[in-house]
């Protein structure tokens, strides 16, 4: 079939298997042209692997390092009729690579919050690595299990205390407007906190601490965004911020339970990009065409693959690690600058409908997004047909 994208509001409900294959080479091809990684881990568990950071890590430890690497995601395979999601044929393609360059790699689709994942995983790595060195947390879910209580917990994208009324880009109308959020109340922040916090992630470390096959002075690390102040009312200061403050408690936890491994922990602060989750949060559309605008011309804007490779390099396997006041791992450091954060605050005060394209850069952000799903990529011709029925192979029943 011919693919074309087809969008609603924040939402993209398909995806170009080509498009997306052609978009995870172009990864690689950054991983590969920027030579070894020093220092670099060998077996390598990534959890959310399929899309956005943790893709990008699953591709800068196998390409930049050689890594072995098992890749755990929930994604939606394709047929003749209908597409799969662009994890499915990231994966696909990361496998098809991965193979290619004599790298092993396996797949497991499935809810990362279960223990029937969790066991599958750890099933693998004894039969297949032995030991982790590394294990990426990378999971994106409005919702989430409790696999001991079956309780399902959906997150809240709201602040804390009172409503607030903000500047807002809508990316359907594409027009500048206000968007009104009401204030979160306990229960709100309870759910997101059971979603979006440490709990899993600890789970993760606790199940493969308790199966023996974490390895000596392992490393682990979760991703987070903490941003300044234009994003701190939905961000920092808001439900997603008490579920951020529940990865500090995780990682000092997971540091204790694993202190006989000198095992290290770490939350790593990422920059602001384009992805599903960032499209659906107010302020975000309108602040990321900003930043864009701001950070492109002072030539220091880093994509997803850019700041995965920088953060290997200078902090998880630099030598001299920086660290931010709250002791992540400090990797949004450039987008944080006091001069980049007023520049971008004199365009969020000044953009309107008519200005969009001369103050921000929409234009960016907006093929960032269809990138994402494997459109608007200049060497795929989206007139041809393609099959999206396409397999992974090394897919773990």
């Amino acid at each position: 079939m011919v693919i074309k994208p087809k969008i609603r509001g924040f939402i993209c409900t398909n995806a170009h298997p080509v498009g997306c294959a052609e978009h995870v080479q172009e990864q690689i091809n950054y991983v590969k042209a920027q030579g070894p990684l020093s220092n670099a881990p060998k077996n390598v568990l990534v959890i959310g692997a399929s899309t956005g950071y943790g893709l990008a890590s699953r591709i800068t430890a196998a390409f930049g390092g050689g890594a072995k690497t098992l890749g755990i995601f929930f994604e939606k395979e394709g047929s003749e009729r209908k597409t799969g999601s662009a994890g499915w044929y990231n994966t696909a393609a990361f496998q098809a690579a991965a193979e290619e360059a004599g790298l092993w790699s396996k797949n497991i689709n499935g809810d990362a919050f279960s223990n029937e994942i969790k066991q599958k995983a750890i099933d693998t790595i004894k039969a297949d690595l032995g030991k982790i060195d590394l294990v990426i947390y990378s999971l994106a879910s409005p919702r989430r299990t409790d696999p001991n209580t079956g309780e399902t917990y959906s997150s809240s994208l709201k602040p804390i205390g009172s409503d607030i009324t903000t500047k807002n880009l809508n990316t359907s109308k594409r027009v500048i407007d206000e968007v009104t959020v009401e204030a979160a109340n306990q229960e709100d922040i309870d759910n997101t906190i059971k979603v979006m916090g440490g709990e899993d992630w600890e789970m993760w470390i606790d199940a493969l601490k308790e199966a023996d096959v974490l390895a000596d002075n392992f490393k682990t690390t979760a991703y987070t965004y903490i941003g300044k102040e234009l994003t701190w009312p939905i961000y920092g200061h808001a439900t997603i911020g008490k579920a951020k403050e529940d990865l500090d408690r995780a990682t000092q936890a997971i540091k204790e339970s694993t202190k006989g491994l000198n095992g290290e922990a770490y939350v790593s602060s990422l920059n602001a990009v384009v992805t599903q989750a960032s499209s659906a949060i107010p302020i975000m559309p309108l602040y990321i065409s900003a930043l864009f605008k701001v950070m492109k011309a002072d030539g220091t804007y880093e994509g997803t693959i850019e700041q995965i490779h920088s953060l290997f390099t200078e902090n998880l396997y630099g030598e001299t690690p920086r660290f931010d006041e709250g002791g992540h791992l400090f990797q949004n450091y450039k987008e944080l600058e006091d001069d980049v954060q007023a520049r971008v605050q004199h365009v969020w005060d000044t953009v309107d409908t008519d200005t969009i394209d001369e103050l921000t850069d929409y234009v960016g952000y907006h093929n960032e997004f269809l990138r994402l799903f494997g459109f608007g990529i200049e060497s795929v011709d989206y007139e041809q047909d393609v099959n999206p029925d396409v397999a992974i192979s090394q897919l773990i029943d």
